[in-house]
């Protein structure tokens, strides 16, 4: 069975987004190494992302580039979730699959689909909802070397709430992106 992953890249002030869901700064990233992003894409059957950051990506189709525009930078193929409240809204695109559900019940959707193959979380919100009910399996973290000073946050929780994780790979291939792949640091089962 695949696994459940986070993956972003990030400004260095922490926003996967900048304001209205802004993604050229995107640019500023250190391109990746060949053949990375298309081994990313390979591993990933269904992509989970929110009615905001679809509403956007439609709204800013005209300005977003090659690698904005697309998952992967058009290197991924697959099944796409999007969870919102008015799925209806969304019959008409044929691309997409919108749900409204809760996370818990996307991702059992989602693993009847991807077999062993993993299912990536694309959305901050979604990606909390997951944190919450601990269905995230691991955090895939790439940094652009540029501040944005606005956007969405990842990970913004009103009053705060702490999640530990522990370091399971550092990308080599692109040092430069500071890419860090973790686990979630969950607490052991009591002895018994």
């Amino acid at each position: 069975m695949g696994k459940v992953a986070w993956g972003f890249t990030a400004s260095i002030d922490g926003f996967i987004a900048g304001p209205d869901h802004d993604m050229s700064w995107l640019s500023a990233s250190e391109p990746n190494a060949e053949g990375t992003t298309e081994d990313m894409a390979s591993k990933v059957a269904v992509i989970i992302s929110g009615r905001r950051g679809y509403d956007a990506a439609k709204a800013q189709a005209d300005e977003r580039d090659e690698m904005t525009s697309e998952a992967y930078g058009g290197a991924w193929s697959g099944t796409e979730f999007i969870l919102t409240h008015r799925p209806g809204e969304l019959a008409g695109d044929t691309s997409v699959t919108a749900m409204n559900c809760t996370i818990a019940e996307a991702i059992d959707r989602a693993r009847t689909i991807a077999g062993d193959r993993d299912i990536q979380i694309i959305s901050a919100d979604i990606a909390r909802q997951a944190l919450e009910v601990d269905l995230i399996d691991e955090l895939q973290v790439y940094v652009a070397p540029v501040f944005l000073g606005d956007g969405t946050r990842i990970f913004d929780v009103p009053g705060g709430r702490r999640v530990d994780w522990v370091l399971e790979a550092i990308d080599k291939a692109n040092p430069r992106s500071f890419g860090r792949t973790y686990r979630p640091k969950r607490a052991s089962p009591p002895a018994g």
